[in-house]
């Protein structure tokens, strides 16, 4: 039965959570300078964003932006657009790129499955980077989750042949859930046997993340899936 896709059913719930003085003066202060408007018919031209042709990485759910700067910061001949929908961690990114002074980043603060399917050209990405997210542990919530058939396709769609999808999570069900949904997109492979081991010479560097510490604090294992567009 083919899967609704994420127009009809959100992969998250947009909650109103707490700002803090920093993250909305960054709102407030930068946004302009670094954020990219969101647009349907607005396709992401990179080399024109970036001022270069440098590999650019789509990070799908950024969260307060931890790992983002610190992959930007390791790989500044890496572009990496940034993609979160919660305002308090759009205004934490925001002050850390302009104070690090981070040029190989940009945010689009939108619905980031929208802004793939809409925004991201057809065989542009380089790669996509899928850390945590919300795993709708209940069963009844499973058809809230991110990566599913339908959008594991979008995806590869979006990706320069020899570009990946990688992905991390917590939570056991959903990493197999992935693997399955991942192995069944024909024009992916894996080097891998099954989940992705590391440290390795295959995998892209990921530094640890706030959830994923607080997945590890509770005795939850950790699990990464890497594929390839052929």
């Amino acid at each position: 039965m083919e899967e609704v896709f994420h127009r009809t059913i959100k992969s998250f719930v947009l909650r109103s959570g707490r700002i803090t003085k920093l993250q909305q003066h960054a709102l407030d202060t930068y946004y302009q300078l670094y954020c990219i408007p969101y647009g349907a018919d607005k396709k992401l031209d990179f080399t024109q964003i970036f001022h270069n042709s440098n590999p650019t990485v789509v990070e799908i759910g950024f969260g307060d932006g931890e790992a983002t700067h610190q992959m930007a910061e390791r790989n500044p001949d890496v572009n990496y657009v940034a993609l979160e929908v919660y305002p308090p961690g759009v205004g934490a990114l925001l002050d850390i790129i302009h104070n690090k002074k981070l040029s190989n980043v940009r945010i689009v603060h939108h619905d980031a499955a929208e802004v793939v399917e809409n925004m991201v050209a057809d065989g542009s990405a380089d790669g996509f980077h899928i850390f945590f997210p919300d795993p709708w542990q209940k069963k009844r919530h499973n058809k809230r989750r991110l990566i599913n058939s339908t959008f594991v396709s979008i995806l590869t769609d979006k990706l320069k042949a020899g570009g990946y999808i990688y992905c991390a999570t917590d939570w056991e069900d959903y990493a197999h859930q992935m693997q399955e949904v991942l192995r069944g997109e024909k024009r992916l492979y894996s080097p891998f046997e099954g989940f992705a081991e590391k440290p390795n010479d295959i995998v892209p560097w990921r530094p640890q993340t706030k959830f994923e510490r607080k997945g590890i604090a509770v005795g939850r294992a950790i699990f990464e899936s890497y594929f390839v567009k052929a």
